[in-house]
């Protein structure tokens, strides 16, 4: 499991799943396969539009700016965090226009309802984003740095679970031109996720 995925995962066990479920209205077994799918996703986006562009230094900016790895010293505030507030903001830079396509992917592949999904999302991703910057600050990187850490990071995740990354890849390049059938790759991602 990648070193970013992993440390957050372990940061949101126990007591923060309890109350990310209750936030949500999830039992704990849905909770936990919508996080790592959730925190899966963003990683996998923010890999992609690293890799894009000028989308590496964009990501070095928004982290120095904002994003220095704080909100992981108290990642209970998040659980009540605003639908409107900095997590939204986020998935809007992180997914753009198919941030409504993925969100719904990974509500039926996890079985947690759309808002509930929704609301996961805009709590993890400031997570996502304070991780991310947290690396930055520790470690002095630069853009370069980071997209290498992404790459690595997606990496560790394709090999910890090939077919979940295939899928995600898919969702988060989905153009709506009807190349991949989304019923069929969300059934693939509720096998995955352990639905």
């Amino acid at each position: 499991m990648g070193s970013i995925l992993g440390g957050l995962l372990n940061q949101l066990g126990g007591d923060g799943m309890r109350k990310i479920g209750q936030a949500i209205g999830a039992d704990e077994k849905t909770t936990e396969s919508a996080t790592t799918a959730a925190l899966t996703t963003m990683l996998g986006a923010l890999s992609r539009n690293a890799a894009q562009g000028d989308g590496a230094q964009s990501l070095n900016r928004a982290l120095e700016k904002d994003h220095d790895g704080s909100v992981l010293n108290n990642l209970g505030a998040l659980v009540g965090q605003s639908q409107q507030g900095t997590g939204d903001g986020i998935l809007r830079h992180m997914l753009g226009d198919r941030r409504t396509q993925v969100e719904t992917g990974l509500s039926k592949s996890t079985g947690l309802q759309s808002g509930s999904m929704n609301k996961l999302m805009t709590m993890l991703a400031p997570a996502v984003m304070g991780a991310l910057g947290r690396e930055r600050k520790t470690k002095g990187f630069d853009a370069g740095a980071l997209t290498n850490l992404l790459g690595q990071e997606t990496a560790e995740i394709k090999r910890a679970n090939p077919q979940a990354a295939g899928v995600l890849g898919k969702l988060l390049d989905a153009d709506g031109d009807g190349d991949f059938d989304l019923k069929d790759g969300i059934g693939m991602l509720g096998k995955l996720f352990g639905k």
